[in-house]
């Protein structure tokens, strides 16, 4: 079952579910909108190696100006707010308003596991050139109940790669993966 606003809001008090900063006019019937923050980042190499730490470099979005996204790449951005659950399972989804303008933004990361304390990477794709804006609503999450105890949380998962709270994007650890 999806949690509704008043049950999003109940989970807020009770804290098992944390969103810094949270806001009201940001919450949905059944759902959070959360935004893009300044920061993006693209792999240096063409090329990308699931055996290696592949480096990115940053690009900060301008404020007034945004940032043109292009067809092509690969774009790993983050979201403004940090994000705690405890009790729920969250979905990222882009915004249908995000999506009419032909933004993807995970190619296959929706879904975070109980325990999951961070900010969210995007994994963001185009098909056309679109400007973007840091502070614009780019997503939204969406908590759906779980049935039963989670014996080990994400946050406390030895191979859990993307424990490290880092309001920035973080490039893929796949290469952890590999002995």
């Amino acid at each position: 079952m999806i949690l509704t606003d008043q049950k999003i809001r109940e989970s807020i008090r009770d804290g098992s579910i944390v969103i810094e900063p949270f806001d009201d006019k940001n919450l949905g019937a059944n759902s959070y909108d959360v935004h893009l923050g300044a920061e993006l980042a693209i792999y240096r190499d063409e090329i990308l190696d699931a055996k290696k730490h592949n480096q990115v470099d940053t690009i900060m979005i301008d404020p007034v100006e945004g940032f043109v996204l292009r067809p092509g790449r690969t774009y790993l951005g983050v979201t403004q707010e940090y994000t705690e659950t405890h009790k729920t399972v969250p979905f990222l989804e882009g915004k249908s308003s995000v999506g009419r303008l032909g933004i993807d933004i995970h190619a296959t990361a929706g879904k975070g596991d109980v325990g999951f304390c961070n900010y969210w990477t995007l994994e963001i794709s185009v098909h056309q050139p679109v400007r973007v804006y840091a502070g614009m609503p780019i997503a939204q999450l969406i908590y759906f109940e779980i049935s039963g105890e989670v014996e080990v949380p994400y946050r406390l998962k030895k191979s859990a790669k993307y424990n490290e709270r880092c309001p920035h994007p973080v490039e893929s650890m796949m290469w952890r993966n590999f002995p």
